[in-house]
């Protein structure tokens, strides 16, 4: 070097996106990992993953230095990024799966069955924001009702009471085809009451 010279200043590694492409993939696979938190994870991981390739082209063009932890970045980035996605689908087949049930139809059966003459038989349905209730005096026992209703939280009450003359009642739901609920009341003034059940 000639007397007077100045000697070429060091270049100075460009590591910080690699370096905050690995910290941001790791933060977001660790969030990816957590349900519901994990929607968080989203732009962080795909920051991660944009970063840790910059961080490694350039260390591959010798402008960084950290090229192990770029990759690093990569990796982990992509990894919490497929876990946001598997977490999507999953998210996404649980409220298809919410949806579908809020609009199936629910097929109740109130069936009241004894020896009490002119019972008096009251019942609900609920579902869909919606309730409907009826009152029936029954002259003459057995009797039945076949409802229909839906959403999520469906159902229904059925109660049925005896008069003066007494005797014996028995109310049953069926929600279905299965047997939802059963009670029996026996005497004067007596009430049998079905309820608790849903669709």
């Amino acid at each position: 070097m000639s007397p007077g010279s100045v000697s070429p200043s060091p270049v100075v590694p460009r590591n910080g996106l690699g370096t905050a492409g690995f910290v941001l993939g790791l933060i977001g696979l660790i969030f990816s990992l957590i349900p519901l938190i994990g929607v968080i994870a989203w732009p962080l991981v795909i920051l991660g993953l944009v970063f840790s390739l910059i961080g490694f082209f350039r260390a591959r063009g010798g402008k960084a230095t950290n090229k192990g932890m770029s990759i690093a970045g990569i990796v982990v980035s992509a990894v919490g990024l497929v876990m946001c996605i598997l977490w999507l689908g999953a998210f996404g087949n649980a409220a298809n799966e919410v949806d579908k049930e809020a609009n199936r139809e629910t097929a109740i059966r109130y069936e009241v069955t004894g020896d009490a003459r002119n019972a008096s038989v009251s019942y609900t349905t609920f579902g869909d924001g919606t309730t409907s209730t009826s009152e029936e005096t029954v002259a003459e026992l057995p009797w039945s009702k076949d409802l229909t209703t839906k959403g999520l939280f469906s159902g229904g009450s059925l109660t049925v009471s005896t008069g003066a003359e007494g005797g014996s009642v028995t109310c049953t739901v069926t929600v279905d085809g299965q047997d939802a609920k059963s009670s029996t009341a026996t005497g004067q003034f007596a009430t049998a009451s079905c309820d608790g059940f849903g669709g």
